[in-house]
């Protein structure tokens, strides 16, 4: 049916949104889409955040799709905003982020000239969305759009670009009706679950590692499941709030920088039970935790996507199954009996407490008692940000996230996301603290969304460990090429003063013992605020200085091996 109303592409696109249950639009503006934007103006319950860089502006997409379970809506214009979009497309396809990315298209009647800034974006983004479409004719927006909430959300969520020719979006149309998209959910079958139950009867040393499932009722079921069969329970990479880490079966999370005993047991188990993880390389540390294409352990994968089981690794016992569901089932499974590794789970989770405690380094900034005084400030509620870089091992081996969705970390390894992140977070749930956590070289390619925060009047305190390199490939570098330094080294601004530029809170800590009074200054300002810490640049992890890693290098070098 069609109602009699003329409107708009523009207007078609945006009422199509709020049918979809659309509330938030994060976007730099662009004439591309000038109808979007106007009709926007008539729609003052859809909250609009406009951000300073279009990567910037998709990560915040995708942080609010992370968070929400809803695909981020992300708007940009066409040719250099597609480009600088790209950065948080990644993301979103590698950490399977449902959103949707608008990207507003030259005139239909100009294409395949080279127009101004034309570009093909079914060919650009082919390999890095769940599908890259164009619409052409302004009554089809509806069916685009549904299409679009149900690909970016079924089976393995993911990213969807959606290019809009111009004149499309001023075309005048009656507008089709359309329905509410529905989510789809895998369910587990009952045989499955009886062979899962058999499996879990025999094994001896079995471990569970969680990528999913972060709502309060799924992990409420995965957790009477866990304490029904007292079993181990690890979170993959960056998905360390699937799980309540202070519960007593929690062992820790498996990927850079894993915990060597929680490796161990990875590799010693007799059954691996894997819920909604893709089982990619960070978490396997580089593949090598199970191999492939057998596993040496009994491998029971859960993953709502079919294209992910079998795909590297062999599975046991293969299970087609969204997480919501899977977890309702296996709070139903019982044991027959007191399972046999019940010591296993203790000393498991015994090596975690020890390895979260932090040791003494180099310096007069301990990073380890700042993330342990940390622990017991923050609320259980509150979202931790971070990026990719050397420093983010702090956040991820001493911070215990607690509360559900209180993780925003790129498992692509994508720097430059803590901050956007947290802008996003902060506009989502405005009660709710935020706190993000950047190195200089990561917080310089995405920084400028602090000045969005202040836009908006957003709280966030943004965390700048300061080294004054990459320290991540600084690191990578000594181990390779020894004392060679090359294009690493970072001369930064002064990051207190640059906060203060835009209007926030600014702070230079570098004691230890300054840390808890400037936190607590920047909790109390009411205005975003930045935090710089400064580290020694010989503190490169937790483990081992620059030094001591470039000393194994020459020996390994002089040992010829």
């Amino acid at each position: 049916m069609k109602s009699n109303e003329l409107k708009t592409g523009g207007e078609i696109l945006v009422n199509c949104l709020r049918q979809h249950g659309g509330e938030h639009v994060f976007c730099v503006p662009g004439e591309s889409y000038l109808a979007v934007l106007d009709a926007l103006h008539d729609v003052p319950d859809m909250k609009v955040t406009v951000c300073r860089q279009e990567g910037g502006a998709a990560m915040m997409a995708d942080a609010y799709g992370k968070l929400t379970g809803e695909p981020g809506l992300c708007f940009v214009t066409r040719g250099p905003g597609a480009a600088n979009a790209t950065a948080g497309l990644h993301i979103a396809q590698q950490d399977s982020t449902p959103m949707i990315l608008f990207i507003g298209q030259v005139a239909r009647g100009d294409m395949e000239r080279e127009a101004f800034q034309e570009i093909d974006y079914r060919r650009m983004y082919g390999e890095m969305a769940k599908w890259v479409a164009q619409i052409d004719d302004a009554e089809r927006i509806p069916e685009f759009i549904s299409r679009a909430y149900y690909t970016a959300t079924s089976g393995r969520p993911g990213p969807v670009v959606l290019a809009l020719p111009e004149d499309m979006l001023c075309d005048t149309v009656r507008q089709l009706d359309s329905t509410t998209y529905q989510k789809v959910e895998a369910h587990p079958g009952d045989s499955e679950m009886e062979r899962l139950q058999g499996l879990l009867g025999e094994a001896e040393r079995p471990l569970v590692l969680v990528g999913d499932g972060k709502d309060p009722q799924t992990r409420a079921d995965l957790e009477s499941f866990v304490e029904s069969w007292d079993l181990p329970v690890g979170a993959v990479f960056r998905r360390q709030d699937c799980f309540d880490n202070m519960h007593d079966n929690y062992v820790g999370d498996v990927g850079i920088g894993i915990n060597p005993a929680l490796a161990a047991r990875v590799r010693e188990a007799d059954l691996l039970l894997v819920l909604g993880a893709r089982l990619g390389e960070m978490t396997t540390s580089g593949y090598s935790l199970v191999d492939i294409p057998q596993p040496q352990q009994k491998l029971v994968h859960v993953y709502p996507g079919a294209e992910e089981l079998g795909r590297v690794y062999q599975p046991e016992l293969a299970i087609l199954a969204s997480m919501r569901p899977f977890a309702r089932a296996l709070a139903k499974l019982k044991p027959a009996s007191t399972p046999s590794w019940q010591d296993r789970t203790r000393q498991a989770r015994q090596e975690y407490l020890a390895w979260s405690e932090p040791p003494q380094v180099q310096g007069p900034l301990q990073m380890g008692e700042i993330m342990d005084w940390l622990r017991t400030r923050l609320p259980r509620e509150t979202v931790v940000c971070n990026g990719a870089g050397n420093y983010a091992g702090w956040v991820h081996r001493f911070h215990r996230y607690s509360g559900c969705y209180t993780q925003l970390a790129p498992t692509s390894g994508s720097m430059g996301y803590g901050t956007p992140a947290a802008v996003a977070a902060k506009r989502a749930f405005p009660v709710r603290p935020v706190v993000a956590f950047a190195g200089d070289g990561c917080f310089m390619m995405h920084g400028q969304e602090l000045a969005t925060a202040m836009q908006y009047e957003l709280p966030i305190i943004v965390i700048v460990v300061n080294n004054e390199m990459y320290g991540t490939i600084r690191m990578h570098q000594e181990r390779e090429y020894p004392g060679r330094v090359s294009a690493t080294a970072l001369k930064n601004p002064q990051f207190a003063d640059l906060a203060r530029a835009y209007g926030a809170h600014g702070e230079l800590v570098e004691r230890t013992e300054e840390f808890k009074p400037a936190f607590e200054r920047a909790w109390a300002a009411g205005r975003p605020a930045l935090i710089e810490l400064r580290l020694d640049s010989e503190v490169i992890n937790p483990a081992k200085t620059l030094s001591q890693i470039r000393a194994e290098a020459l020996e390994r070098m002089k040992a010829g091996t």
